[in-house]
């Protein structure tokens, strides 16, 4: 690659903050990234009273609740050990505080020019004038499992792979329950929205580290976006927010939880496939100047080479058909167009 396109080549946080620094059209004063509190508590629901006999229907209401008002929600009693997080948490945290150059033997570029999706570093920079988002990531392809690359996952800490191998097993029995009780909610068969990911549908862990920054109030953790997964499964910091939702024009920040449970994100593979009956929420990171933040986020995605649109099921006269369909490795290319320019992508895809 030639000097003139380094440009191209994603930064690392550690380097100043001049390419991080949001468009001035977007400050709005000194309090723009500073989110309201949210108008009610985090929507909880018991995943084994949701699976249950007992309990089921009065947990199904508050999920439905969640997903068409917020599209989000906190998911307890979901069966992984609290040791198995700490662990996970653990794990992540030693990687992280490994030296630059250690960490860059995952490298998400080829050569140090080519962007991979996996690897640890950043997003693909687009154009020159592309704000930086302020933040470390470790992204794996964890599942299907005989499609690991297992060059690119740590050696240290040494119990670093095993332990993302168990809490991916334990991840996707989460995962399965709830979109099991989502179909229920649309009328479908149990199975039906499992269905939807095709025969290799993939299932990618991203570790995000967030330094403290000197100008969090002009410098974003992740810019705002919509997961375009099917469905996300977030580990927070127990410890420090950052996390906020766009909803009716109001940024809301998102209080961290301390009792190990998981929040559940609509992605929006989900909005089409539902036809935009459940919608994939508007969400970003703020940055914080004394604290450094860390998280882990399980994406959920079909196979690559499958079609993704409305579930024919879903649609009728009332409910006439709202997206084009597109194959998912279209769509997960698109989005990453679209994300550069701080735009959503399913916009592109409404009839």
């Amino acid at each position: 690659m030639a000097d003139h396109d380094s440009w191209r080549i994603p930064s690392t946080v550690q380097e100043p903050p001049s390419r991080y620094l949001i468009p001035e059209q977007e400050r709005l004063g000194g309090q723009q990234l500073v989110g309201e509190e949210m108008p009610e508590p985090v929507p909880f629901i018991d995943l084994r009273r949701l699976l249950a006999f007992d309990g089921a229907e009065e947990e199904a209401a508050k999920l439905r609740s969640a997903l068409q008002n917020w599209g989000f929600f906190l998911v307890t009693n979901h069966g992984i050990e609290a040791s198995l997080i700490d662990a996970v948490v653990a794990a992540s945290r030693e990687f992280f505080l490994q030296s630059l150059a250690q960490k860059r033997e995952y490298s998400n570029l080829i050569e140090g020019k080519q962007w991979q999706l996996q690897g640890y570093g950043n997003d693909p920079v687009k154009s020159q004038d592309q704000i930086l988002d302020w933040s470390d990531r470790l992204h794996l392809r964890v599942e299907p499992e005989d499609e690991r690359d297992l060059a690119l996952w740590p050696r240290h800490p040494e119990s670093f792979r095993d332990i993302l191998h168990e809490y991916t097993l334990n991840c996707k029995t989460v995962k399965d329950g709830i979109l099991r009780a989502m179909a229920k909610l649309l009328e479908l068969d149990d199975d039906c929205l499992i269905n939807q990911f095709g025969e290799k549908g993939s299932t990618y862990a991203r570790f995000n580290y967030y330094p403290a920054c000197p100008r969090p109030d002009l410098v974003l953790g992740i810019r705002p976006h919509c997961d375009v997964c099917v469905l996300t499964l977030l580990l927070m910091d127990k410890d420090v927010g950052g996390l906020q939702v766009l909803r009716d024009g109001t940024w809301y920040s998102v209080p961290p939880v301390r009792d190990y449970a998981l929040l559940v994100n609509v992605g929006v593979s989900m909005e089409i496939m539902t036809n935009g009956i459940f919608r994939g929420p508007v969400h970003r990171v703020v940055t914080n100047s004394e604290k450094e933040r860390m998280s882990l986020a399980m994406f959920y995605a079909a196979d690559l080479e499958k079609e993704i649109e409305p579930i024919a099921e879903l649609l009728d006269e009332n409910q006439p058909i709202r997206y084009k369909k597109i194959k998912c490795k279209d769509f997960v290319s698109a989005h990453y167009e679209y994300f550069s320019k701080r735009e959503r992508v399913i916009e592109s895809l409404k009839i």
